[in-house]
């Protein structure tokens, strides 16, 4: 029989990321597309006064407007989830092997097998008034102080 040991490590693959990771993620993402935001409206001042080019910084500019709708938007998403393998029936697999009938443990046997070790037909439970439930040896009564 193979047993797994308890020292062995347990090997955990379809594991969610835990809540801090995916928030830290998720916190990364948001300073990144938000960073990215910073370098749109320099950008857009400098075309803008020192080459004199306002319609290239006019788009710049509008570049960076919806940056921060954009960037809760995909904050706020959680991580995708790992792709699992879908179980599908293949018809080149072959079926499982058949079980001798010594390996069928029938339950009439079962039952059979219980019969014969009892003493004799079992008794009907008594529920009368005068019907007193079983006893059990309980342990003498303690005498004297706990000491």
């Amino acid at each position: 029989m193979n047993r797994r040991h308890e020292d062995d490590p347990v090997l955990i693959t379809e594991a969610q990321v835990s809540f801090d990771e995916e928030f830290a993620a998720r916190k990364r993402r948001y300073s990144v597309i938000m960073a990215c935001r910073i370098p749109c409206l320099l950008l857009a001042g400098v075309f803008g006064i020192w080459f004199n080019l306002p319609l290239v910084a006019v788009l710049f500019i509008v570049l960076s407007v919806p940056l921060p709708w954009v960037a809760v938007l995909i904050a706020n998403d959680r991580l995708p989830q790992k792709a699992g393998k879908v179980n599908r029936y293949r018809s080149d697999r072959k079926a499982l092997p058949e079980v001798s009938e010594a390996q069928i443990i029938e339950a009439a046997e079962v039952l059979d097998a219980r019969s014969h070790r009892t003493d004799g037909p079992r008794q009907e439970q008594q529920d009368g008034p005068d019907h007193e439930p079983p006893r059990t040896e309980q342990a003498p009564p303690r005498t004297g102080t706990d000491g």
